[in-house]
């Protein structure tokens, strides 16, 4: 067993830290910045669940979809998800292949001039965990159909209306859906977070990012599919 694999291995297990052993993880994280409070990484997961899944077979590929969280699943939880059929990606759902997904929180430039002494460099915060596991293919239409009703009661409970019911939907157009994607689970053996918010600096930075972050907010997503619309030529 190579190093690498045998230090994610312990890390996976408990026995050793990702802030001890850094090239065991995904990412780079200073110590400063490490978070591995499991209750809070699991929180920002549930809230943060549109992800970036990211592959090394057959090529290297990143598919961008909304997850489920399964807490209680193995020693750090499961993430189930789905992808099109078409997708080559799926060829890396077969249990053996090493994914990362990636969960990413809000980010904001800061600016030095919000610190109390501002002899310094501009720098960038935002918050991200890494879940690291091997993908196994969810392939059967009645385990496809609970996932996507579970998917849609998240999300629809979040930012639906109570009009909508999935499971009133006619079966064969259901099956047809069914057909044109292939799930996920991927048991979590690495969880990894890097929460980069400033949380090292004196209480006046704190207070002074906090200050001008409240000033500058990015474009909601109906500011930002109206100006889309406004641009982008219909098809």
């Amino acid at each position: 067993m190579r190093r690498r694999d045998l230090l994610t291995a312990l890390t996976a297990a408990g026995l050793v830290s990702a802030a001890d052993h850094p090239e065991a993880g995904s990412l780079y994280i200073p110590k400063a910045h490490l978070v591995e409070d499991r209750a809070f990484l699991h929180d920002f997961m549930d809230e943060y669940s549109f992800v970036d899944l990211i592959t090394s077979q057959p090529t290297l590929r990143i598919t961008h979809i909304p997850c489920l969280l399964q807490r209680t699943s193995g020693q750090f939880g499961a993430i189930v998800g789905h992808i099109s059929r078409n997708n080559v990606q799926s060829q890396a759902f077969d249990g053996k292949q090493s994914a990362v997904v990636v969960f990413r929180g809000p980010h904001s430039y800061i600016s030095p001039s919000w610190y109390s002494k501002p002899d310094a460099v501009p720098t960038w915060n935002f918050g991200v965990v890494h879940a690291t596991g091997r993908l196994k293919a969810i392939t059967e239409k009645p385990d496809l159909h609970r996932l996507l009703a579970q998917l849609i009661k998240k999300f629809e409970n979040r930012y639906g209306s109570s009009s909508y019911d999935f499971e009133k939907l006619p079966e064969n157009y259901v099956n047809g859906m069914l057909g044109g994607i292939i799930g996920f689970e991927m048991e979590i053996e690495l969880l990894e977070g890097k929460f980069k918010l400033g949380q090292e600096r004196s209480d006046a930075d704190k207070a002074g990012m906090l200050s001008h972050l409240s000033e500058h907010k990015e474009a909601s997503m109906k500011e930002f599919t109206a100006a889309f619309y406004a641009r982008v030529p219909k098809a």
